[in-house]
Formats: structure tokens, C-alpha cells, sequence
């Protein structure tokens, strides 16, 4: 099978958790004799600083004419601490979203056995957790109309949410809950605002059409606390995109590191693979970064994008055998901890080997 990967690796670690994906990515083709093809493109701070775009067009052609796209991290201090900075890294983030028409974030998040002891929560609260977080990822306030009044000391930013935008991100977690353990959760705050109460109003017609799935509705706050209490309770969790992006980080921590976890956009084009975590600058260059959440996310990748599972699961076996080995970086190693890139050759070795 052909394989047409475009790659951004972005900024920070980005570029070195990507190579070790790459790494995994080219053992898994020449294991099952696929053709890769590949190509890099610029965003985030790194196409600011050649181009001043942080999603330049070049990059956005890349990946419409690609069957999927890798990506790493965006993001940069010299723009995190200047409020004023016209242009942002995250603006790139944004605009690839929405020229791709990638409304839906998926986000497993589920605990790995060797690693329980890291995690902030009690043990029997967190063993055999496994979730999905499918968040709306084109819409609401992070899309909606903003800026500043009063000579700028009035700011606004606007959520607005369509009913067909609401209808489609349900489907899709209709689909997931359908396929899993048949348990949808809608996260909304309709008790005050007007576009959950939409939200909501649209589950609630929509539900009777999957007679065999429950669907339950929880107010963000009371979910931001039944995650941490109880974990396992969920199954499918859908919502929109500010409550996703703040649950999602907050769901990630229970596995007891950002570093595993990844994630894919889906929606009209081309999809999206990355990590669910950021640029991390402070150890950029210092391969010292973990790559598993990068590795995963190509995992996802042959599955999502080229329905090739068995080898996205040869990719998770692959991971799960360098924890269990205890080859892994410095943020969760309970033992010796090894380099970013000694991590990334231990998985592609495992694979060619098995």
C-alpha cells in the first residue's frame, strides 16, 4: 500500500519526538512492504520565523494532497510571554484545523499497567481506566467573533455554535460509544449558557435513534470532578471545544504522564496525528524528551487513516513492551532512564524484530 505522509514537525521537541515516530513509521512499512512517502512542511513558530506564517500555504497544500499528516508540537516562548504579538504560533494551529475542516479531536485516554504508580490518583481508582474524549474542534469561542472595546480595556470572545456543527460531532461520538462499551456522556453547562443549552438539545433529539446506546448529560463542572473521582465510569465523552481542550489535559494526568497519550483530528480533509502534549521548549535539544505519545500517534495513524490495524497494533505492542522493559525516558523511568532517541530506536528495533 502506498503511504503518503506529510510531516510538521513544529517547534520545541517537536522535530525529535517526530523523527522517532519516523522511526517506527519506516520499520512499519518495510515490515509489511508498503511504500512510504513523505514530505516536511513548516508551521508554528519555526514557518514564523523563515516565513512569517505560522501555516503557510506551501504547508497547507502539503497536506491536502497528502493521505495523512504527523505532527508534533507548536509553540514558543518569546511569543507565550508577548501578549501583543501579532502573529502566534497557536494562530497556525487554528487555521490548520479550519482549512482542513478537522472538527473532531479524538483523545484515548487509558492507563498502562507498569505505570499506575505514577499517576496522581490512588491505584483503584485509575486501574483499567480506558475513555474516549472526542472533542468539537472547529467551533465555539476559540473560533467565534473577539477583540477589545474601550480603548482596549474591554475584551470579548464569542462562542457560536451551529446546529448542523453540534449534530456532527454527536454522530461521530455516537459511533465511538457504539463500537466500545455503548455509554455516550454529553458535556455541556446548558444550566447557564446558550450555546450548551443547543448542545443539549440536540442530544436529546438526537438519542432516540440510538435506542442501544445510554447517553447522560453532565454540567463540565461536575465532569472536570467525576473525572478524578471516578475514571472508570466513562466510556465515550463528547463536548465542545474549550470544555474538550481543558478536560482532555485534565484526563491526560491520570495516565501519569502527557508524554504517552495521542491523538487525531478528523473532519472533511486530510487527518491529523500528533501527541496531545505541547512544545515542551525547556528540553528541546536535549533529547531527553518522551516520544511514546508521538509513537501512538502514528499508531492511530495506520489505523485511522489507512485502516491497516495490525500494524497500528504492532506499534502499541511495540510501546507496551518498552515499558514493561522499563526502556523509557526520564519522566517516567522508575529505574535508568534513557535518551529520546535510544527510546525511539528500541520500539523500531522491537518491531522489525517481531
Amino acid at each position: 500500500m502506498k503511504l503518503n505522509i506529510a510531516i510538521l514537525p513544529g517547534d520545541g521537541i517537536g522535530p525529535e519526538i517526530v523523527e522517532q515516530a519516523m522511526k517506527s513509521v519506516k520499520a512499519i512499512a518495510q515490515k509489511f512492504n508498503h511504500k512510504l512517502e513523505y514530505q516536511y512542511g513548516l508551521t508554528g513558530a519555526a514557518a514564523i520565523d523563515q516565513v512569517g506564517d505560522p501555516y503557510p500555504a506551501e504547508t497547507h497544500d502539503l497536506c491536502m494532497k497528502s493521505d495523512a499528516v504527523l505532527f508534533g508540537a507548536i509553540g514558543d516562548p518569546k511569543f507565550d510571554n508577548n501578549p501583543k504579538a501579532p502573529v502566534r504560533p497557536e494562530q497556525g494551529l487554528l487555521a490548520m484545523r479550519k482549512k482542513l475542516g478537522l472538527y473532531a479531536n479524538i483523545r484515548p485516554v487509558e492507563t498502562f499497567e507498569s505505570l499506575l504508580h505514577k499517576s496522581p490518583l490512588r491505584r483503584e481508582l485509575v486501574e483499567g481506566a480506558d475513555f474516549v474524549c472526542i472533542r468539537e474542534l472547529t467551533g465555539g469561542m476559540y473560533f467565534g467573533e473577539k477583540g477589545r472595546k474601550d480603548n482596549g480595556n474591554t475584551a470579548f470572545d464569542t462562542c457560536i455554535y451551529t446546529r448542523e456543527e453540534v449534530e456532527r460531532i454527536l454522530k461521530l461520538g455516537y459511533e465511538f460509544a457504539a463500537k466500545r462499551n455503548k455509554k455516550l456522556t454529553v458535556v455541556d453547562k446548558a444550566n447557564v449558557l446558550e450555546s450548551s443549552r443547543l448542545w443539549r438539545e440536540v442530544a436529546q433529539e438526537m438519542a432516540p435513534n440510538y435506542p442501544d446506546i445510554k447517553t447522560e448529560y453532565m454540567f463540565v463542572d461536575n465532569a472536570a470532578m467525576q473525572i478524578i473521582q471516578w475514571p472508570k465510569n466513562f466510556d465515550v465523552m463528547v463536548t465542545e471545544n474549550m470544555f474538550g481542550d481543558i478536560l482532555t489535559d485534565e484526563a491526560s494526568v491520570i495516565t501519569g504522564s502527557l508524554g504517552l497519550l495521542p491523538s487525531a483530528s478528523v473532519g472533511i480533509h486530510t487527518s491529523v496525528f500528533e501527541p496531545i502534549h505541547g512544545s515542551y521548549p525547556q528540553a528541546a535539544g536535549k533529547d531527553i524528551a518522551n516520544p511514546i505519545a508521538t509513537i501512538l500517534s502514528a499508531a492511530m495513524m495506520f489505523e485511522y487513516a489507512f485502516n491497516l490495524k495490525e500494524e497500528g497494533k504492532l506499534i502499541r505492542d511495540a510501546v507496551a513492551a518498552s515499558m514493561k522493559e522499563g526502556f523509557v525516558t526520564e519522566d517516567i523511568a522508575g529505574g535508568p532512564a534513557y535518551k529520546t532517541s535510544q527510546v525511539g530506536d528500541w520500539i523500531a528495533h522491537w518491531i522489525e524484530k517481531n
